[in-house]
């Protein structure tokens, strides 16, 4: 099981622990996970290997913060041609197939870690308080190696667009 560790992310104001490593830039990205498609079927982390993506980890679909953040990425994503833009949470995934159908969010594909619980510690995203995964994002470049990674400080804030789609663009 992985360590829990002290982390300088907040939830709304009160510091919280989350389990896993923090990535750091240059890092090999993690395959060693699991999750769900909103059809059911499991895809394998290195699945997602040797393609420029962005990762965002986050809380709910059904919050507002995370609803507009992923907008936005499913916006600029259009501006990424041969970037993959996914959205991974705790939602189930006919919660995910709803919001991406809801919001015309055509660019953005949605995974679940309800099942295996095995992306969160994996990057370091789970918050076993909360049982919800902090908010971050992780470019990670075709060669697998994280090229940004952002542990957003509060929960309830955005994350750096700017910083990520610029990450995103020296990934191609």
């Amino acid at each position: 099981m992985p360590e829990v560790r002290k982390a300088a992310v907040q939830w709304k104001g009160t510091p919280t622990d989350v389990m896993g490593p923090a990535l750091k830039t240059g890092d090999t990205a993690p395959s060693d996970f699991a999750v769900t498609a909103p059809d059911m079927k499991s895809v394998a982390g290195s699945q997602l290997a040797g393609t420029p993506r962005i990762l965002c980890a986050v809380p709910s679909l059904d919050t507002a913060v995370c609803d507009v953040e992923m907008k936005r990425f499913n916006q600029e994503a259009a501006n990424l041609p041969g970037v993959k833009v996914y959205v991974v949470s705790l939602d189930l995934p006919f919660a995910q197939k709803r919001w991406c159908g809801a919001t015309g969010s055509d660019r953005v594909e949605a995974l679940s870690d309800f099942k295996d619980r095995s992306f969160g510690p994996a990057y370091g995203v789970f918050a076993p308080a909360k049982g919800l995964f902090v908010r971050a994002v992780f470019v990670i470049g075709k060669d697998d190696k994280v090229r940004h990674v952002e542990y957003v400080k509060e929960v309830a804030s955005e994350p750096d667009y700017a910083a990520a789609l610029q990450a995103a663009k020296s990934a191609i």
